[in-house]
């Protein structure tokens, strides 16, 4: 068969169901091929090459599969590049083939062309350009394999026009050597043990879980960590809902943005177990005075995160639920009860008292706090959410209780804008028994506004909630915090009416104003069939807190806006 059958076969091996892209003319021989295979493999057509791998990027966050995207070459390529940086960083399954000019052409600036391979070498976890179609099936085996173990990441694969012309006996390889590949999946037993060692002899303990329990499924043994050591949980912005929000453990998000009691947990504690987190910047505030009192157990799959932002005394190379598995054992062997931790978990209960989460609510505007807890009272944390990049993404994590880490979709290292809407949508086709709520601002929404045509074209079961402030709301939050309130180009004043866009795309259009239409907007918008967007007018300089401004250390907490302030930012003694 040719080459472009020999893609398709070799993606119904893989049990792919669905791929999202967008054609062109080097890539036309497989959208040929897919035509012929309608019925047995589904393809989502997107309105612009970014939306169809962050769709990808949904749909892999939300099932737990390798998502799949299809584009041509030149600008069809080089517009999925802010998507495998985005899955890069958030450790996203993605298997991306790109149309290439043929290989005569190559390299001699040739119509469309662009040299992606090379362009996408710092943004994936590893790259092919295909010249032999003898060796397209084992190629993308290998991606397949490279994507979904170790640590997953996005693979791409570069394909030329002619190379899907040729013809090639099919034969799909039963599996994948490389041996220069062997991810570590089991931790090393002495590191386990020294682990379980210092948690069992140390008071001050927390548990500070990230996005690789999710990844790896480990759910269910970090809760059971939890309970034998009887440790506080904080999870990161990529770890929110990998813990239940309302177990009287869970400090809540820690971070930039994250609840007074986990930052201070982390700072005063005298060790931290880190499950599948990479110590980012976020996290640390100023790294040379992150929990200084603290010895730190890290278990990462991937070998390059340990010591690389923090010293850590106990590296643990392996997967998130293995190696959960194997600190579970070592305690059945040693019969161990759960220290009391009696003094600690007093000083943690008496932060959460003195410090949550809070606001100022106002009867003539919406607070934007108030709109997320409200969302999740109507959706108890059941809705797939997304999010786009921005003070309404801080919201989300603050408020809103996902019920499992593939209900929680967000952009965490990369915090691209636009990408929310086509992550909703990747998401409701991956799970068409779930509605998936986007969370978006009116900035963040037009980015990837044209998505909206492929969230009706498709059915897809998407509720956007729009926090609209007529701001680009984190700069202007910095602006005023930082730049005496010079606002500089972040008025969104000429801002489209998203009521009459919603109903111009064929979807549904419902807006509130005051505190009063708040709760019937939103119940009526997430009861609707179909794609709604349901534009939310905010406050509109209400400021996202607590805070770590940058450059401070992770302790010095800004609680809420000085006019207001009670308690100054707290220096360790």
């Amino acid at each position: 068969m040719r080459g472009a059958k020999i893609v398709v076969e070799s993606l119904l091996e893989e049990g792919v169901d669905v791929l999202f892209g967008y054609p062109g003319g080097a890539i036309l021989h497989v959208y040929d091929e897919l035509h012929q295979a309608a019925g047995r493999l589904r393809h989502v057509l997107v309105r612009h090459e970014q939306g169809a791998i962050h769709a990808a990027e949904g749909y892999a966050k939300s099932t737990g599969k390798v998502g799949v995207c299809l584009v041509t070459s030149g600008p069809g390529a080089t517009n999925i590049i802010t998507g495998l940086a985005n899955a890069m960083m958030d450790s996203t399954p993605l298997v991306v083939i790109t149309g290439q000019v043929p290989t005569n052409l190559i390299g001699n600036d040739a119509f469309q062309e662009a040299d992606i391979v090379g362009i996408t070498r710092p943004c994936t976890k590893y790259n092919y350009l295909v010249r032999d179609v003898a060796e397209l099936a084992a190629t993308i085996k290998e991606a397949f394999y490279l994507a979904k173990s170790g640590r997953p990441g996005p693979v791409l694969i570069d394909l030329p026009k002619d190379v899907t012309a040729m013809e090639h006996p099919f034969v799909y390889p039963e599996s994948v050597e490389i041996p220069s590949y062997r991810p570590t999946i089991k931790g090393h037993p002495m590191q386990v043990k020294r682990a379980v060692d210092l948690l069992q002899e140390t008071e001050r303990c927390v548990l500070y879980i990230g996005g690789g329990v999710v990844s790896a499924g480990a759910e269910p043994e970090v809760a059971q960590l939890a309970e034998r050591l009887n440790l506080p949980v904080t999870p990161t912005l990529m770890g929110l809902g990998a813990f239940p929000y309302d177990d009287d453990r869970c400090l809540g998000m820690l971070g930039m943005h994250g609840t007074y009691t986990a930052n201070m947990a982390m700072a005063e504690s005298e060790l931290i177990l880190n499950i599948g987190a990479r110590f980012d910047d976020r996290v640390t505030g100023r790294v040379d005075r992150f929990a200084r009192k603290a010895k730190i157990i890290h278990v990462d799959i991937d070998p390059t995160s340990l010591n690389k932002s923090v010293r850590c005394d106990v590296p643990i190379v392996g997967d998130a639920k293995t190696v959960a598995t194997q600190l579970l054992a070592e305690l059945d062997q040693r019969a161990a009860r759960a220290p009391e931790r009696h003094g600690w978990w007093q000083q943690l209960l008496d932060w959460r008292a003195r410090f949550p989460l809070r606001y100022r609510d106002r009867q003539e505007s919406i607070m934007p706090q108030r709109l997320m807890q409200e969302l999740a009272d109507i959706t108890q944390g059941e809705d797939i959410v997304s999010t786009d990049v921005g003070q309404h993404q801080m919201w989300a994590a603050q408020y809103y209780p996902a019920k499992s880490g593939r209900l929680w979709l967000t952009s965490g290292g990369l915090g691209t804008m636009g990408y929310g809407l086509p992550a909703a949508i990747g998401a409701a086709i991956g799970n068409p028994e779930r509605r998936v709520t986007c969370v978006t601002g009116d900035g963040s929404i037009q980015m990837c506004i044209q998505e909206l045509a492929t969230a009706v074209h498709e059915g897809a079961n998407v509720k956007i909630v729009i926090f609209n402030n007529n701001y680009l709301g984190m700069v202007r939050q910095w602006q005023a915090l930082f730049y005496s309130r010079r606002y500089s180009e972040v008025g969104m004043k000429y801002f489209p009416d998203f009521v009459k866009l919603a109903e111009a795309y064929g979807a549904t259009g419902l807006r509130a104003e005051h505190p009063s239409e708040l709760r019937s907007v939103l119940e009526r918008g997430l009861a609707t069939p179909g794609v709604v967007i349901m534009d939310i007018i905010v406050e509109k300089e209400a400021n996202v807190y607590p805070m770590i401004p940058a450059g401070a250390a992770h302790y010095e907490i800004v609680l809420e806006p000085e006019e207001d302030q009670d308690h100054s930012p707290r220096e360790l003694a």
